[in-house]
């Protein structure tokens, strides 16, 4: 990737890219240095929605695609791909980028402000990490970008994420890009440090854990630090983690080494429990640093090769030619800490300690590891992609514990794990060499043979195998004959087969086990000295248990929105898409502003689904036993006979009925201070089977068509189901009676003269192949979903206003879900429906001209 700086023009590759005859981007010019520098996050709607987040330095807007967008949780790391330079200028471009353009698509400017730098930015960006301060409209407070890969590749991947500070939110209790999703331009807020002031953001130390045991620390308990620790170890597995609270690294390939840390000192204890402090007394130094007085510390060395992935071979290398500068030290859990034992405080508090630790006073060799915030398929796949040997899973709220665990799961790549070496062969024409090694492991008590491995060594370092295993020769295979094959090895070179006590242990990778248990498409990958042979065994992948993982059982964090507390939110209550409850909450919570003036006043009925979708549904028309807040009860005299109707007056009433699970809101004809005179008339355009889409849009432009030539203005939204609805705003005059005339009049209308396309009669058996036009939603006390309301149908369909233009390129009445009408709205710089509101017109004319 080019640098912008390590290019004398870096803004050639952005020129390049770019017909400035077509496209209104701003063409690539460097600006002049000013005070301050400027940021800008734009909301990008190309082949797919992603955010480019932009910091200007030297001139030009350092630039990355953030795929997911920012999040306030310092848990969430968002990936970041490092793309050219663009001019400031582009700071400021909204619009459209014409198609069979680079990055053709929609731009809003979705956040915009000044940033500050930590320390030397240009040093950063060459390095690798970026500490900044930021000052927007929607973020603020101390952030960082880091690189995960060394630039060469095709693509330049970094995270982007938040740091602690005062500015932190947790994503479960509010998420900025979903709850902020609109253009700062066409809706300016104003500095978010202004409108919410908190205290300054710090790049401050950790936290004392004696300060913070009492908050997320729960759990740590004051104890001596003890003289010996074994670590935590994970279970193989081949499927994905079940449902949870899970997070994911990446599996080293390295050695894994505790730190044990006593007034000051270090002293580095392998898995085995021996001392190799001596062999790295330049990383002992560096952990000291640290300037930890006491604790454990959990983590793997690795050597990290030209492309930045762990390689064991280098690692090897780096300990036999005493290279040892060259190894790093990724830590990635903190049992003891300063005098507390952490073992039975979460995972995620104890990373977060951790982290802030290395954040403040890390090294390039003493480094956190990372973990991704994705599915666990999607981050294996990008592990396997980068050669990387697997990923590790870990439940968030484990606790540390002394033994193999299914809180810890390995997620392989390939088949990989240790052998005991228990005879070799020689090399063919190359005397000294070694050919082949034959391995075995440990299982009920004997030495079972595994099979062999002949490849992952050159000459140099086969020979040096050999001149080991010759040293530890013997006559006859330490093998439980039972493993092999009755007569294979009778005596000594049989087969060329040379045999050796079974002490050393070789890491292998390998496809497959076979059924009778040996090893296919081996490569050798380097001896282990930090394992001891006795404790090889064979690693059984297993699909670890709902009920073992959940370690300690405890009910999901409520969640609020705003004021109001939100519970089971991670309830789905769609199965064909996962979306939570949580999902529609803040859904109505974000478009409250648009679907009010379409509620307020008017009386409503909802639809609740207390088990999600797939469970009983029914309608609410009333209040009940469990009143939902700030919905309001209208005079009970305006519908004789029944109990009070119900309002939705406020955006507080609207997210409390989503939290109470209401998924529809189908409002009356007419409002509350003329309740018996309809101010609108609609159309609800209802396929029946067999009906192709393309029928459904003509069938919606012959309507439309039939109202202008009845000199009648009307308005178009989907459904959110399988049709559209034609909504014709009236002056409130004449009755529901008449209004219900006059719509069963032009469907008859539409059915006699099409009769192809259009029957007026309702019923599944009447309209198969056909349109129903449903008039009876006119009538007194019945309701339509009403613009913006979600339908109780899988997809969680939106029933969304637009234009008469757009009829033509939509794709369903269910082309917009709860996941995707806000972010598309986002992009929309006119109302379809403003004068929808300016609408002063009646049926008298229109009720001639039918009948004539």
């Amino acid at each position: 990737m080019s640098r912008p700086t390590a290019h004398d023009h870096p803004l050639e590759p952005y020129t390049a890219k770019r017909d400035f005859k077509i496209t209104s981007e701003p063409k690539g010019k460097r600006a002049r240095v000013g005070k301050s520098l400027s940021f800008v996050i734009q909301k990008h709607w190309a082949s797919h929605l992603h955010y480019d987040f932009r910091l200007e330095f030297d001139g030009v807007l350092w630039s990355w695609a953030v795929p997911k967008g920012p999040s306030l949780d310092p848990k969430e790391k968002r990936l970041a791909v490092h793309v050219e330079d663009h001019p400031v200028s582009y700071g400021g471009f909204e619009g459209t980028i014409p198609a069979r353009q680079y990055g053709a698509g929609n731009v809003i400017v979705w956040d915009r402000g000044t940033w500050e730098p930590v320390g030397d930015a240009r040093e950063g960006m060459e390095k690798g990490k970026i500490v900044f301060q930021l000052h927007g409209e929607k973020l603020a407070g101390l952030w960082e970008l880091v690189r995960i890969a060394k630039p060469g590749d095709k693509q330049d991947p970094w995270l982007l994420f938040k740091k602690h500070d005062a500015w932190e939110r947790a994503r479960a209790d509010y998420d900025v890009v979903g709850a902020l999703p609109d253009s700062v331009i066409a809706k300016p807020l104003g500095l978010v440090e202004a409108r919410e002031p908190k205290a300054a953001a710090t790049a401050a130390g950790p936290t004392p854990v004696a300060t913070r045991a009492r908050h997320e620390l729960a759990g740590a308990v004051k104890a001596a630090l003890p003289e010996k620790l074994q670590p935590q170890l994970a279970t193989l597995s081949k499927v994905m983690p079940p449902a949870g609270e899970w997070l994911y690294e990446i599996k080293f390939d390295g050695y894994r080494l505790m730190a044990r840390i006593e007034r000051g000192k270090v002293r580095f204890i392998t898995r085995g429990g021996h001392d190799w402090t001596a062999k790295l007394k330049s990383l002992a130094h560096e952990v000291e640093s640290l300037g930890v007085t006491s604790g454990w510390l959990d983590g793997e060395v690795v050597v990290l090769d030209r492309q930045g992935v762990p390689s064991f071979n280098a690692l090897q290398n780096a300990f036999d030619a005493q290279g040892t500068e060259a190894i790093s030290y990724f830590l990635f859990d903190a049992p003891f800490f300063e005098g507390y034992d952490l073992r039975k405080v979460p995972l995620a508090a104890r990373r977060v300690l951790l982290k802030q630790l290395l954040d403040a006073k890390g090294t390039p060799r003493v480094r956190f590891s990372e973990d991704f915030v994705a599915d666990a398929r999607s981050v294996l796949q990008t592990a396997c992609t980068m050669k990387l040997e697997g990923i590790m899973a870990k439940r968030k709220d484990a606790p540390y514990v002394s033994a193999r665990t299914e809180t810890w799961l390995k997620l392989k790549c390939l088949e990989r794990q240790e052998f005991i070496i228990v005879g070799f062969t020689d090399r063919q024409g190359a005397k000294g060499e070694v050919g082949g090694l034959l391995l075995g492991y440990h299982e009920g008590g004997k030495l079972s043979y595994a099979g062999n491995v002949g490849t992952g060594w050159n000459a140099k370092s086969g020979a040096e195998l050999h001149r080991k295993l010759v040293k530890i020769e013997v006559d006859q295979p330490a093998l439980d004959a039972a493993t092999v094959k009755p007569g294979r090895w009778g005596r000594r070179r049989a087969g060329g087969e040379r045999w050796v006590t079974p002490t050393l242990v070789a890491e292998v990778s390998f496809a497959e086990w076979t059924l009778e248990g040996r090893i296919r498409h081996a490569s050798f990958q380097g001896l282990r000295d930090d394992k001891p042979a006795k404790a090889i065994t064979r690693e059984r992948a297993t699909a670890p248990a709902q009920a073992t993982v959940h370690v300690a059982a405890k009910k999901p964090a409520a969640n609020r929105i705003g004021s109001i507390k939100v519970t089971n939110p991670d309830r789905v209550i769609d199965p064909t898409t996962g979306l939570t409850k949580l999902d529609l909450v803040r859904y109505y919570e974000s478009i409250a502003e648009r679907m009010l003036p379409h509620l307020q006043g008017r009386p409503v009925s909802l639809v609740r689904a207390p088990s999600g979708i797939t469970g009983e549904q029914f309608f609410q028309k009333h209040d009940g036993k469990v009143s939902i807040p700030g919905m309001r009860e209208l005079d009970p005299a305006l519908w004789e006979g029944h109990a009070a109707l119900l309002e939705v007056p406020t955006a507080e009433a609207l997210v409390s009925a989503a939290q109470m699970n209401v998924v529809e809101f189908h409002t009356w004809n007419s409002k509350a201070r003329n309740i018996h005179k309809p101010d609108r008339v609609i159309f609800d355009l209802d396929p029946g089977e067999g009906v192709a889409w393309e029928v459904v849009q003509e069938a919606a432009l012959l309507t439309h068509t039939l109202l202008t030539e009845l000199a009648l203005d009307a308005w178009l939204k989907t459904s959110g189901g399988k049709g559209l609805h034609v909504v014709v705003p009236l002056s409130p005059r004449l009755d529901y009676d008449a209004v219900k005339a006059f719509a069963q009049a032009a469907v008859q209308h539409l059915a006699r003269t099409i009769p192809s396309r259009f029957v007026a009669k309702s019923g599944g058996n009447n309209r198969v192949g056909k349109i129903f036009v449903d008039y009876l939603r006119n009538g007194h006390g019945q309701t339509t979903a009403v613009a913006f309301s979600a339908r109780a149908r899988p997809g969680l369909g939106v029933s969304m206003p637009v234009s008469w233009d757009d009829l033509a390129g939509l794709k369903s009445g269910a082309q917009w879900t709860i996941a995707t009408a806000r972010e598309y709205l986002s992009f929309q710089k006119t109302d379809p429906w403003e004068d929808y509101w300016k609408s002063r017109q009646t049926l008298s004319a229109a009720l001639k001209r039918l009948k004539g």
